[in-house]
């Protein structure tokens, strides 16, 4: 017998042929949460769930389970004693002994349910007669305690898979599927609130994300890009790990101050954003950007402004927020993690250069007929900021 944490997945589940392709991204992406530990986990494969124990030593399931419930694709994580035998008496002493171990001192009145489950049909006991045997056992020795088959105070999970595991809390995780699975992308990731939050979101999805931050010193500090990098750190949590790339930004953007008229500079500067982001994207295999605007929020993301934008790229642009407002936004911010470091008071560079008065109707063929006179220049600038980028592996 030894302890453990037992992983449960959701969307993973109802895969066909191929999931194991999802299983073995999800073992990875925990892999990468947890390798940092003094001890060695093994992470083992067990119909439908995944177990992570120390094969040398006692578990440290408090260690583990903040770094494995927030990692896409778990549904769940249970502390659990594991044992290999399949003998019923056995388990049902196992049972009784895990239950006075977790609850030694129990109030009058206190209710319990066991809930069983059996992978093997052919196993000499149904679940529902698992069930009765082990409730039986404990009632013998906790007599004043009573059977509640609707929201009972305590529940004790025997499920009997390759071996048998005893438990009684899930702890919930994030859901969603695992990092990879879905492909690649990158996200437009400023110091706001709104672009982490997207980029947690559509990471959820499956999306492996390369985050990129424009960066522009003088104009922008060192701190701003600190809080970037926190901010890259923190979703790394949630995908097993995150590369930042940095692109120097300055020239780009006093170029476009010399040569656009200001109440347009928010939408030349996304329009640059995207042809770079698409650059990056391409070098890592990506399809997809990810941005964090949401509809009507700020003058460059009312529809005009979204569509005199998006011309810019060929490839999709996932906007997780477009419905969103700015409170269930901060919301989720908070849930992530990403809040207290957003709002941190370091500018990004839109800040920096946005106008006071930023044109809210832009047309799409005016912008493309403008960018099309100033490309030439702004050509060798977009290239040198490539070859420039500063990349972090977080």
């Amino acid at each position: 017998m030894r302890k453990a944490l037992l992983v449960k997945y959701g969307e993973i589940a109802i895969r066909g042929k191929n999931r194991y392709l999802f299983e073995n991204q999800l073992i990875a992406a925990i892999r990468k949460n947890i390798d940092n530990l003094d001890v060695s986990h093994y992470i083992k494969k067990e119909q439908g769930r995944l177990v992570i124990y120390n094969k040398h030593g006692e578990t440290d399931v408090d260690a583990l389970i903040p770094r494995v419930r927030v990692v896409y694709g778990v549904l769940g994580v249970s502390p659990c004693i594991i044992h290999d035998v399949q003998d019923f008496p056995v388990i049902r002493d196992l049972a009784l002994r895990y239950f006075k171990d977790n609850f030694p001192t129990l109030p009058e009145g206190m209710t319990f349910k066991v809930f069983a489950k059996r992978a093997d049909k052919n196993y000499p006991l149904d679940s529902l007669e698992i069930t009765a045997e082990i409730g039986a056992l404990i009632l013998e020795h906790y007599p004043h305690v009573k059977v509640s088959m609707k929201n009972p105070d305590i529940s004790l999970y025997v499920e009997l898979r390759n071996d048998a595991y005893i438990y009684s809390e899930t702890i919930k995780g994030v859901g969603g599927l695992p990092s990879g699975s879905s492909g690649k992308g990158v996200l437009l990731l400023s110091g706001g609130i709104d672009s982490p939050v997207a980029g947690y979101m559509m990471g959820k999805r499956g999306i492996a994300l390369d985050c990129v931050y424009f960066h522009s010193p003088p104009y922008t500090s060192e701190r701003a890009l600190e809080k970037v990098m926190d901010l890259a750190r923190q979703l790394s949590l949630f995908s097993g790990g995150i590369n930042l790339h940095t692109v120097p930004f300055t020239d780009i953007q006093l170029y476009l101050y010399d040569n656009v008229a200001p109440e347009k500079m928010t939408i030349f500067m996304k329009r640059i954003m995207l042809r770079i982001g698409e650059r990056i994207s391409d070098k890592i295999g990506g399809i997809a950007i990810v941005t964090g605007d949401s509809v009507g929020q700020v003058a460059s993301q009312t529809l005009r402004s979204i569509n005199a934008v998006e011309s810019a790229t060929s490839l999709p642009i996932l906007r997780p927020l477009a419905g969103f407002d700015k409170q269930e936004i901060i919301d989720i911010a908070h849930d992530i993690g990403t809040y207290d470091i957003s709002i941190r008071p370091y500018e990004d560079c839109c800040t920096i250069f946005v106008a006071k008065h930023p044109e809210t109707k832009p047309k799409t063929s005016i912008i493309e007929r403008i960018e099309s006179q100033i490309m030439e220049g702004l050509i060798p600038l977009i290239d040198k900021a490539l070859e420039d980028i500063q990349i972090f592996e977080l």
